[in-house]
Protein backbone atom coordinates (compact mmCIF):
# COMPACT_ATOMS: atom_id res chain seq x y z
CA UNK A 1 0.00 0.00 0.00
CA UNK A 2 1.22 3.52 -0.77
CA UNK A 3 1.76 5.45 1.82
CA UNK A 4 0.01 8.83 2.23
CA UNK A 5 -1.28 11.83 4.42
CA UNK A 6 -5.10 12.61 5.39
CA UNK A 7 -6.19 14.79 7.39
CA UNK A 8 -9.81 13.65 9.83
CA UNK A 9 -11.78 15.59 11.71
CA UNK A 10 -13.58 13.53 15.39
CA UNK A 11 -14.67 15.14 18.98
CA UNK A 12 -13.53 13.09 21.84
CA UNK A 13 -14.56 14.09 25.66
CA UNK A 14 -11.45 14.34 27.75
CA UNK A 15 -12.58 14.11 31.81
CA UNK A 16 -10.27 16.90 32.75
CA UNK A 17 -9.70 17.14 36.76
CA UNK A 18 -11.99 20.03 36.88
CA UNK A 19 -14.71 17.84 35.09
CA UNK A 20 -14.52 15.05 37.25
CA UNK A 21 -14.79 17.16 40.37
CA UNK A 22 -18.07 19.20 38.50
CA UNK A 23 -19.33 15.35 38.05
CA UNK A 24 -18.84 14.18 41.82
CA UNK A 25 -19.69 17.54 43.55
CA UNK A 26 -23.10 17.18 41.13
CA UNK A 27 -24.15 13.72 42.19
CA UNK A 28 -23.63 14.35 46.36
CA UNK A 29 -26.16 14.70 48.69
CA UNK A 30 -26.21 18.05 51.05
CA UNK A 31 -24.35 16.25 53.91
CA UNK A 32 -21.86 15.34 51.75
CA UNK A 33 -21.79 18.31 49.81
CA UNK A 34 -20.88 19.90 53.42
CA UNK A 35 -18.13 17.18 54.32
CA UNK A 36 -16.60 18.01 50.91
CA UNK A 37 -16.16 21.58 51.58
CA UNK A 38 -14.72 21.40 55.00
CA UNK A 39 -12.17 18.66 53.30
CA UNK A 40 -11.35 21.42 50.81
CA UNK A 41 -11.37 23.85 53.21
CA UNK A 42 -8.48 22.17 55.26
CA UNK A 43 -6.70 21.04 52.04
CA UNK A 44 -6.42 24.31 50.30
CA UNK A 45 -4.77 27.69 52.15
CA UNK A 46 -6.96 30.20 49.08
CA UNK A 47 -9.97 29.18 49.74
CA UNK A 48 -12.00 29.95 53.06
CA UNK A 49 -15.14 30.92 54.25
CA UNK A 50 -16.84 34.25 54.90
CA UNK A 51 -14.92 35.38 58.21
CA UNK A 52 -18.02 37.12 59.26
CA UNK A 53 -19.84 34.36 59.53
CA UNK A 54 -20.30 32.56 62.88
CA UNK A 55 -20.00 29.13 63.07
CA UNK A 56 -23.92 28.22 63.08
CA UNK A 57 -24.75 31.06 60.60
CA UNK A 58 -21.67 29.44 58.19
CA UNK A 59 -24.75 29.13 55.83
CA UNK A 60 -26.85 32.11 56.85
CA UNK A 61 -28.44 34.88 54.61
CA UNK A 62 -27.85 37.85 54.13
CA UNK A 63 -30.57 40.74 53.28
CA UNK A 64 -30.18 40.16 49.13
CA UNK A 65 -30.63 36.32 49.94
CA UNK A 66 -33.76 35.97 51.75
CA UNK A 67 -36.21 34.15 50.31
CA UNK A 68 -39.48 35.96 48.65
CA UNK A 69 -42.53 36.25 50.84
CA UNK A 70 -45.64 35.02 49.54
CA UNK A 71 -46.87 37.81 48.21
CA UNK A 72 -43.75 38.78 45.77
CA UNK A 73 -44.06 37.50 42.35
CA UNK A 74 -41.50 33.86 42.03
CA UNK A 75 -37.89 35.10 41.90
CA UNK A 76 -34.34 33.66 41.47
CA UNK A 77 -31.88 33.32 43.99
CA UNK A 78 -29.20 34.46 42.43
CA UNK A 79 -25.77 32.56 42.86
CA UNK A 80 -22.99 34.25 42.24
CA UNK A 81 -18.73 33.30 41.64
CA UNK A 82 -16.02 35.90 42.52
CA UNK A 83 -12.78 34.53 41.42
CA UNK A 84 -11.24 36.73 39.12
CA UNK A 85 -8.97 35.17 36.12
CA UNK A 86 -9.92 32.53 33.92
CA UNK A 87 -10.41 29.02 34.17
CA UNK A 88 -11.95 26.16 32.37
CA UNK A 89 -15.48 25.25 32.75
CA UNK A 90 -17.06 21.84 33.60
CA UNK A 91 -19.00 20.34 30.29
CA UNK A 92 -21.97 20.35 32.36
CA UNK A 93 -21.79 24.31 32.60
CA UNK A 94 -21.01 24.46 28.75
CA UNK A 95 -24.45 22.20 28.07
CA UNK A 96 -25.93 24.63 30.25
CA UNK A 97 -24.89 27.59 28.26
CA UNK A 98 -25.59 26.01 24.74
CA UNK A 99 -29.33 25.38 26.26
CA UNK A 100 -30.27 28.33 28.79
CA UNK A 101 -30.21 30.28 25.62
CA UNK A 102 -29.72 33.57 28.26
CA UNK A 103 -32.36 33.88 31.11
CA UNK A 104 -31.15 33.66 34.73
CA UNK A 105 -28.50 31.87 34.26
CA UNK A 106 -24.50 32.75 34.55
CA UNK A 107 -22.79 33.62 31.51
CA UNK A 108 -20.28 30.78 31.06
CA UNK A 109 -17.97 32.37 28.03
CA UNK A 110 -17.29 30.31 25.05
CA UNK A 111 -13.39 30.20 26.12
CA UNK A 112 -14.07 28.27 28.87
CA UNK A 113 -14.29 31.70 31.75
CA UNK A 114 -17.03 33.02 33.74
CA UNK A 115 -18.17 36.49 33.99
CA UNK A 116 -17.67 36.98 37.61
CA UNK A 117 -19.29 39.22 39.88
CA UNK A 118 -16.67 41.71 40.84
CA UNK A 119 -18.60 43.41 44.39
CA UNK A 120 -19.76 39.74 45.78
CA UNK A 121 -17.03 38.34 48.03
CA UNK A 122 -19.62 35.36 48.77
CA UNK A 123 -18.81 32.86 46.26
CA UNK A 124 -15.25 32.97 45.38
CA UNK A 125 -14.40 36.86 44.84
CA UNK A 126 -11.14 38.44 46.16
CA UNK A 127 -13.66 41.43 46.92
CA UNK A 128 -14.31 42.14 50.90
CA UNK A 129 -17.33 40.39 51.77
CA UNK A 130 -21.14 41.85 52.35
CA UNK A 131 -21.98 42.21 56.01
CA UNK A 132 -24.47 39.53 57.10
CA UNK A 133 -27.21 40.81 59.62
CA UNK A 134 -28.51 36.63 60.56
CA UNK A 135 -31.13 37.16 63.66
CA UNK A 136 -31.72 34.01 65.12
CA UNK A 137 -35.66 33.19 65.60
CA UNK A 138 -35.36 30.67 69.30
CA UNK A 139 -36.23 27.68 67.50
CA UNK A 140 -34.30 24.63 67.97
CA UNK A 141 -34.23 22.41 64.65
CA UNK A 142 -32.99 18.99 64.22
CA UNK A 143 -29.54 18.80 64.29
CA UNK A 144 -29.36 21.32 67.52
CA UNK A 145 -31.74 18.27 69.10
CA UNK A 146 -29.77 15.67 68.17
CA UNK A 147 -26.50 17.10 69.19
CA UNK A 148 -27.81 17.11 73.16
CA UNK A 149 -28.93 13.31 72.35
CA UNK A 150 -27.31 10.64 74.14
CA UNK A 151 -25.92 7.73 72.15
CA UNK A 152 -26.66 3.92 73.11
CA UNK A 153 -22.99 3.28 74.03
CA UNK A 154 -23.14 5.92 76.16
CA UNK A 155 -26.24 4.92 78.06
CA UNK A 156 -24.84 1.81 78.39
CA UNK A 157 -21.81 2.56 79.81
CA UNK A 158 -23.26 5.20 82.28
CA UNK A 159 -25.11 1.75 83.86
CA UNK A 160 -21.84 0.29 83.50
CA UNK A 161 -20.44 2.26 86.05
CA UNK A 162 -23.29 1.75 88.54
CA UNK A 163 -22.06 -2.04 88.57
CA UNK A 164 -18.93 -3.12 91.03
CA UNK A 165 -16.96 -5.17 88.15
CA UNK A 166 -13.11 -6.50 88.73
CA UNK A 167 -11.69 -4.75 86.11
CA UNK A 168 -11.02 -8.05 83.56
CA UNK A 169 -14.75 -7.98 83.93
CA UNK A 170 -15.22 -3.98 83.24
CA UNK A 171 -12.89 -4.20 79.89
CA UNK A 172 -15.29 -7.45 78.87
CA UNK A 173 -18.32 -5.57 79.43
CA UNK A 174 -17.44 -2.29 77.52
CA UNK A 175 -15.71 -4.72 74.15
CA UNK A 176 -19.33 -6.31 74.32
CA UNK A 177 -21.26 -2.63 74.49
CA UNK A 178 -18.47 -1.19 71.94
CA UNK A 179 -19.39 -4.15 69.93
CA UNK A 180 -23.45 -3.55 69.29
CA UNK A 181 -24.92 -2.43 66.28
CA UNK A 182 -27.30 0.38 66.11
CA UNK A 183 -30.43 -1.31 66.92
CA UNK A 184 -28.92 -3.19 69.86
CA UNK A 185 -28.05 -6.18 68.58
CA UNK A 186 -24.62 -8.11 69.03
CA UNK A 187 -24.02 -9.66 65.50
CA UNK A 188 -21.16 -11.56 65.73
CA UNK A 189 -20.47 -14.82 68.42
CA UNK A 190 -18.45 -14.29 71.07
CA UNK A 191 -16.21 -16.76 69.48
CA UNK A 192 -15.70 -15.05 67.03
CA UNK A 193 -14.83 -11.87 68.97
CA UNK A 194 -12.46 -13.91 71.62
CA UNK A 195 -10.49 -15.18 68.43
CA UNK A 196 -10.14 -12.12 67.15
CA UNK A 197 -8.82 -10.62 70.48
CA UNK A 198 -6.73 -13.48 72.06
CA UNK A 199 -4.59 -13.81 68.39
CA UNK A 200 -5.23 -17.74 67.65
CA UNK A 201 -4.24 -17.99 71.34
CA UNK A 202 -6.66 -21.68 72.12
CA UNK A 203 -6.34 -21.06 75.99
CA UNK A 204 -6.94 -17.75 75.55
CA UNK A 205 -10.19 -17.66 73.64
CA UNK A 206 -11.44 -20.19 76.24
CA UNK A 207 -10.88 -17.48 78.66
CA UNK A 208 -12.31 -14.62 77.34
CA UNK A 209 -15.22 -16.82 75.65
CA UNK A 210 -15.96 -17.25 79.70
CA UNK A 211 -15.30 -13.39 80.12
CA UNK A 212 -17.58 -12.91 77.36
CA UNK A 213 -20.36 -15.14 78.48
CA UNK A 214 -20.65 -13.37 81.86
CA UNK A 215 -20.46 -9.98 80.28
CA UNK A 216 -23.42 -10.55 78.31
CA UNK A 217 -25.55 -11.62 80.65
CA UNK A 218 -24.60 -8.54 83.18
CA UNK A 219 -25.14 -6.38 79.22
CA UNK A 220 -29.05 -7.81 78.72
CA UNK A 221 -29.55 -6.77 82.21
CA UNK A 222 -29.01 -3.26 81.08
CA UNK A 223 -32.00 -0.89 79.88
CA UNK A 224 -33.06 -0.39 77.03
CA UNK A 225 -34.72 -4.31 77.84
CA UNK A 226 -33.88 -6.70 75.44
CA UNK A 227 -30.52 -4.62 73.99
CA UNK A 228 -27.37 -7.42 73.69
CA UNK A 229 -29.52 -9.85 72.46
CA UNK A 230 -27.85 -12.00 69.07
CA UNK A 231 -31.21 -12.26 66.87
CA UNK A 232 -34.92 -11.06 67.10
CA UNK A 233 -35.90 -13.76 69.16
CA UNK A 234 -33.88 -13.61 71.90
CA UNK A 235 -34.64 -9.88 72.10
CA UNK A 236 -38.72 -10.69 72.10
CA UNK A 237 -37.86 -13.49 74.58
CA UNK A 238 -35.57 -11.21 77.22
CA UNK A 239 -38.17 -8.37 76.89
CA UNK A 240 -41.22 -11.01 77.94
CA UNK A 241 -39.13 -12.44 80.90
CA UNK A 242 -38.63 -9.31 82.06
CA UNK A 243 -43.18 -8.47 81.86
CA UNK A 244 -42.93 -11.54 83.89
CA UNK A 245 -40.80 -10.25 86.90
CA UNK A 246 -42.83 -7.40 86.32
CA UNK A 247 -46.56 -8.85 86.79
CA UNK A 248 -47.46 -6.68 83.96
CA UNK A 249 -49.35 -9.71 81.55
CA UNK A 250 -51.46 -12.46 82.55
CA UNK A 251 -48.64 -15.36 83.60
CA UNK A 252 -50.66 -18.01 80.61
CA UNK A 253 -50.32 -15.20 77.71
CA UNK A 254 -46.65 -14.98 78.54
CA UNK A 255 -46.02 -18.77 78.95
CA UNK A 256 -47.88 -18.64 75.55
CA UNK A 257 -45.53 -15.97 74.14
CA UNK A 258 -42.81 -17.34 75.06
CA UNK A 259 -43.40 -20.45 73.52
CA UNK A 260 -44.27 -18.38 70.28
CA UNK A 261 -40.63 -16.97 70.29
CA UNK A 262 -39.27 -20.53 70.39
CA UNK A 263 -40.89 -21.64 67.31
CA UNK A 264 -39.36 -20.50 63.92
CA UNK A 265 -40.67 -16.59 63.55
CA UNK A 266 -42.00 -17.28 59.84
CA UNK A 267 -45.08 -18.57 61.43
CA UNK A 268 -46.13 -15.76 63.46
CA UNK A 269 -44.95 -13.05 60.33
CA UNK A 270 -47.64 -14.85 58.81
CA UNK A 271 -49.76 -14.61 61.09
CA UNK A 272 -50.14 -18.64 61.01
CA UNK A 273 -52.20 -18.96 64.30
CA UNK A 274 -53.07 -23.04 63.35
CA UNK A 275 -50.07 -23.99 63.38
CA UNK A 276 -48.94 -21.98 66.76
CA UNK A 277 -51.95 -23.21 68.45
CA UNK A 278 -50.81 -26.81 67.45
CA UNK A 279 -47.20 -25.69 68.63
CA UNK A 280 -47.78 -24.22 71.58
CA UNK A 281 -51.06 -26.26 73.17
CA UNK A 282 -52.61 -23.26 74.09
CA UNK A 283 -56.26 -21.91 72.69
CA UNK A 284 -56.92 -20.15 69.77
CA UNK A 285 -57.77 -17.03 71.83
CA UNK A 286 -55.14 -17.41 74.00
CA UNK A 287 -52.84 -17.55 71.03
CA UNK A 288 -53.91 -14.43 69.17
CA UNK A 289 -53.79 -12.69 72.87
CA UNK A 290 -49.71 -14.00 72.83
CA UNK A 291 -49.41 -12.90 69.64
CA UNK A 292 -50.86 -9.55 70.50
CA UNK A 293 -48.29 -9.06 73.49
CA UNK A 294 -45.03 -9.83 71.35
CA UNK A 295 -46.58 -7.35 68.68
CA UNK A 296 -46.36 -4.19 70.88
CA UNK A 297 -42.87 -5.41 71.60
CA UNK A 298 -40.01 -3.27 70.50
CA UNK A 299 -37.70 -5.57 68.48
CA UNK A 300 -34.83 -2.43 67.92
CA UNK A 301 -34.05 -1.77 71.29
CA UNK A 302 -31.65 1.27 69.89
CA UNK A 303 -34.19 2.71 68.16
CA UNK A 304 -35.07 5.35 70.49
CA UNK A 305 -31.18 6.42 70.42
CA UNK A 306 -30.87 6.58 66.87
CA UNK A 307 -28.52 9.29 65.33
CA UNK A 308 -31.40 12.11 64.77
CA UNK A 309 -28.84 14.58 62.62
CA UNK A 310 -27.78 11.57 60.81
CA UNK A 311 -31.72 11.20 59.62
CA UNK A 312 -32.26 14.60 59.30
CA UNK A 313 -33.61 15.71 55.51
CA UNK A 314 -32.72 18.81 54.68
CA UNK A 315 -34.64 20.26 51.57
CA UNK A 316 -32.13 21.59 48.66
CA UNK A 317 -35.17 23.74 47.20
CA UNK A 318 -38.21 25.62 48.46
CA UNK A 319 -41.09 25.74 46.72
CA UNK A 320 -43.79 27.74 48.23
CA UNK A 321 -47.42 29.25 46.60
CA UNK A 322 -47.53 32.61 45.42
CA UNK A 323 -50.39 34.72 44.02
CA UNK A 324 -53.90 34.41 44.67
CA UNK A 325 -55.26 34.68 40.73
CA UNK A 326 -54.37 30.44 40.32
CA UNK A 327 -52.02 27.90 41.18
CA UNK A 328 -48.66 29.38 40.57
CA UNK A 329 -45.36 28.50 42.37
CA UNK A 330 -41.94 30.20 43.81
CA UNK A 331 -39.00 27.79 42.94
CA UNK A 332 -35.75 28.94 45.22
CA UNK A 333 -32.87 27.46 46.58
CA UNK A 334 -32.61 26.67 50.44
CA UNK A 335 -30.09 29.49 51.98
CA UNK A 336 -29.47 26.91 54.66
CA UNK A 337 -27.75 24.93 52.81
CA UNK A 338 -25.68 26.98 50.57
CA UNK A 339 -22.16 27.80 51.50
CA UNK A 340 -20.48 31.27 52.06
CA UNK A 341 -16.85 30.53 49.89
CA UNK A 342 -14.41 32.56 48.26
CA UNK A 343 -10.76 32.91 47.21
CA UNK A 344 -8.28 34.22 50.09
CA UNK A 345 -7.93 37.83 49.12
CA UNK A 346 -4.56 38.47 51.03
CA UNK A 347 -3.06 34.96 49.62
CA UNK A 348 -4.37 35.32 46.21
CA UNK A 349 -2.80 39.14 46.33
CA UNK A 350 0.62 37.82 47.73
CA UNK A 351 0.64 35.30 45.42
CA UNK A 352 0.33 37.98 42.51
CA UNK A 353 2.94 40.33 44.02
CA UNK A 354 5.83 37.45 44.17
CA UNK A 355 5.51 35.91 40.41
CA UNK A 356 8.38 33.71 39.29
CA UNK A 357 9.30 32.81 43.14
CA UNK A 358 9.94 29.54 44.77
CA UNK A 359 7.19 27.07 44.58
CA UNK A 360 4.87 30.48 42.35
CA UNK A 361 3.62 27.44 40.10
CA UNK A 362 2.59 24.76 42.55
CA UNK A 363 0.71 28.01 44.79
CA UNK A 364 -0.71 29.09 41.22
CA UNK A 365 -1.96 25.74 40.47
CA UNK A 366 -3.44 25.72 44.57
CA UNK A 367 -5.08 29.08 43.54
CA UNK A 368 -6.85 27.81 40.27
CA UNK A 369 -8.51 24.35 42.21
CA UNK A 370 -10.28 26.54 44.49
CA UNK A 371 -11.40 28.97 41.71
CA UNK A 372 -12.20 26.00 40.01
CA UNK A 373 -14.19 24.32 43.35
CA UNK A 374 -16.18 27.55 43.60
CA UNK A 375 -17.19 27.67 40.47
CA UNK A 376 -18.19 23.80 40.39
CA UNK A 377 -20.37 24.68 43.35
CA UNK A 378 -22.36 27.14 41.84
CA UNK A 379 -22.78 25.21 38.65
CA UNK A 380 -24.04 22.63 40.92
CA UNK A 381 -26.53 24.76 42.62
CA UNK A 382 -27.59 26.05 39.19
CA UNK A 383 -28.34 22.91 37.72
CA UNK A 384 -30.44 21.65 41.00
CA UNK A 385 -32.33 24.71 40.97
CA UNK A 386 -33.16 24.77 36.47
CA UNK A 387 -33.95 21.21 36.79
CA UNK A 388 -36.44 21.59 39.73
CA UNK A 389 -38.12 24.64 37.93
CA UNK A 390 -38.33 22.42 35.22
CA UNK A 391 -40.46 19.27 37.55
CA UNK A 392 -42.71 22.44 39.15
CA UNK A 393 -43.77 23.43 35.82
CA UNK A 394 -44.62 19.55 34.60
CA UNK A 395 -45.69 18.59 37.90
CA UNK A 396 -47.79 21.77 39.05
CA UNK A 397 -51.45 19.70 39.79
CA UNK A 398 -49.54 17.56 42.38
CA UNK A 399 -48.50 20.98 43.91
CA UNK A 400 -52.16 21.75 44.35
CA UNK A 401 -54.14 18.42 44.34
CA UNK A 402 -51.75 16.16 46.00
CA UNK A 403 -49.80 12.41 44.52
CA UNK A 404 -53.45 11.60 43.03
CA UNK A 405 -52.99 14.56 40.19
CA UNK A 406 -49.25 13.59 39.38
CA UNK A 407 -48.61 13.20 35.97
CA UNK A 408 -46.08 10.42 33.80
CA UNK A 409 -43.04 12.07 33.54
CA UNK A 410 -39.21 10.45 33.05
CA UNK A 411 -35.74 12.05 32.88
CA UNK A 412 -35.73 11.79 29.26
CA UNK A 413 -38.26 14.57 29.14
CA UNK A 414 -36.85 16.93 31.46
CA UNK A 415 -33.14 16.19 29.74
CA UNK A 416 -34.68 17.22 26.17
CA UNK A 417 -36.50 20.38 27.83
CA UNK A 418 -33.02 21.45 29.69
CA UNK A 419 -30.74 20.71 26.83
CA UNK A 420 -29.02 18.10 29.04
CA UNK A 421 -28.00 14.19 29.43
CA UNK A 422 -30.73 11.87 30.76
CA UNK A 423 -27.33 10.83 33.44
CA UNK A 424 -26.88 14.71 34.60
CA UNK A 425 -30.70 14.71 35.81
CA UNK A 426 -29.88 11.53 37.04
CA UNK A 427 -27.25 13.15 38.77
CA UNK A 428 -29.17 15.93 40.37
CA UNK A 429 -32.43 13.99 41.02
CA UNK A 430 -30.94 11.78 43.64
CA UNK A 431 -30.59 11.96 46.83
CA UNK A 432 -31.80 16.03 46.52
CA UNK A 433 -34.93 17.26 48.49
CA UNK A 434 -37.81 19.65 47.61
CA UNK A 435 -39.75 21.03 50.17
CA UNK A 436 -43.15 21.72 48.89
CA UNK A 437 -46.63 22.44 50.51
CA UNK A 438 -47.50 18.58 50.37
CA UNK A 439 -44.47 17.75 51.78
CA UNK A 440 -40.53 17.10 51.42
CA UNK A 441 -39.90 14.72 48.65
CA UNK A 442 -37.01 13.39 47.12
CA UNK A 443 -36.60 15.02 43.21
CA UNK A 444 -36.50 11.27 41.80
CA UNK A 445 -40.40 11.00 43.49
CA UNK A 446 -41.54 13.57 40.88
CA UNK A 447 -40.86 10.82 38.27
CA UNK A 448 -43.03 8.23 36.76
CA UNK A 449 -43.54 5.66 34.16
CA UNK A 450 -47.08 5.86 31.92
CA UNK A 451 -50.23 3.92 32.45
CA UNK A 452 -52.83 3.78 29.52
CA UNK A 453 -56.13 4.79 30.29
CA UNK A 454 -59.38 4.16 28.40
CA UNK A 455 -59.32 7.90 27.04
CA UNK A 456 -56.06 7.21 25.08
CA UNK A 457 -54.30 9.30 27.98
CA UNK A 458 -51.25 7.92 30.37
CA UNK A 459 -52.06 7.83 34.27
CA UNK A 460 -48.82 8.19 36.86
CA UNK A 461 -47.66 5.70 38.16
CA UNK A 462 -47.21 7.38 41.55
CA UNK A 463 -50.88 8.86 41.05
CA UNK A 464 -51.83 4.71 40.31
CA UNK A 465 -50.10 3.70 43.66
CA UNK A 466 -51.83 6.32 45.53
CA UNK A 467 -55.02 5.26 44.18
CA UNK A 468 -54.80 1.73 45.63
CA UNK A 469 -53.48 3.39 48.70
CA UNK A 470 -56.81 5.00 49.39
CA UNK A 471 -58.83 1.79 48.29
CA UNK A 472 -56.93 -0.52 51.04
CA UNK A 473 -57.54 2.50 53.34
CA UNK A 474 -61.32 2.51 52.77
CA UNK A 475 -61.64 -1.64 52.76
CA UNK A 476 -63.75 -3.49 55.13
CA UNK A 477 -61.01 -5.26 57.34
CA UNK A 478 -63.36 -8.39 57.49
CA UNK A 479 -62.83 -8.85 53.95
CA UNK A 480 -59.28 -7.14 52.35
CA UNK A 481 -59.20 -6.60 48.70
CA UNK A 482 -57.33 -8.53 46.96
CA UNK A 483 -54.64 -7.91 43.51
CA UNK A 484 -57.44 -8.70 41.18
CA UNK A 485 -60.41 -7.01 42.36
CA UNK A 486 -57.69 -3.74 42.91
CA UNK A 487 -56.61 -4.25 39.32
CA UNK A 488 -60.75 -4.40 38.38
CA UNK A 489 -61.41 -1.36 40.68
CA UNK A 490 -58.49 0.56 39.04
CA UNK A 491 -59.81 -0.86 35.43
CA UNK A 492 -63.31 0.60 36.79
CA UNK A 493 -60.99 4.24 36.96
CA UNK A 494 -60.41 3.90 33.88
CA UNK A 495 -56.49 2.88 34.06
CA UNK A 496 -55.13 -0.57 32.81
CA UNK A 497 -53.20 -2.33 35.43
CA UNK A 498 -52.44 -5.59 35.52
CA UNK A 499 -52.90 -7.49 38.37
CA UNK A 500 -49.11 -8.38 38.95
CA UNK A 501 -48.22 -4.80 38.31
CA UNK A 502 -50.71 -4.10 41.52
CA UNK A 503 -49.35 -6.21 43.86
CA UNK A 504 -45.56 -4.90 42.71
CA UNK A 505 -47.38 -0.90 43.65
CA UNK A 506 -48.44 -2.64 46.79
CA UNK A 507 -45.15 -4.39 48.24
CA UNK A 508 -43.49 -1.12 47.43
CA UNK A 509 -46.17 0.96 49.52
CA UNK A 510 -45.73 -2.00 52.17
CA UNK A 511 -48.77 -3.26 52.31
CA UNK A 512 -49.22 -6.55 53.45
CA UNK A 513 -51.06 -9.55 51.32
CA UNK A 514 -54.57 -9.95 52.39
CA UNK A 515 -54.16 -12.73 54.44
CA UNK A 516 -51.99 -11.08 56.98
CA UNK A 517 -54.37 -7.50 56.02
CA UNK A 518 -57.42 -9.44 57.56
CA UNK A 519 -55.35 -11.14 60.45
CA UNK A 520 -54.20 -7.59 60.81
Amino acid sequence: MKPGLSLRVSQHLALTPQLQQSIRLLQLSTQELSQEIEQMLDENPFLERNAEDAPREEFGLSEADTPAQPDEAAADIAIYSGADGAGTSSLEAKNDAESSGGGDEPDWGGDGSTEMVPDDGEWGGEAPARTHNNDSDGEADASELAHGHESLTDFLHRQALALRLSEIDRAALRFLIESLNDDGYLEDPLEELATGLAGGDLEQTEELVHRFTVALRLLQSLEPTGVGARHLAECLTLQLKALVHDGAADAETLETALCICQQPLELLARRDVRRLVQACGASEERTRAAMALIARLEPRPGRRFADVERNTIVPDVLVTRVGRNGPQFSVQLNPDVMPRLRVHDIYAGALRGHKGGDGHQALQQRLQEARWFIKNIQQRFDTILRVSRAIVERQKNFFVHGELAMRPLVLRDIADELGLHESTISRVTTAKYMATPQGTYELKYFFGSGLGTDTGGNASSTAVRALIKQFVAAENPAKPLSDSQLADMLKEQGIECARRTVAKYREALKIPTTNLRKAL
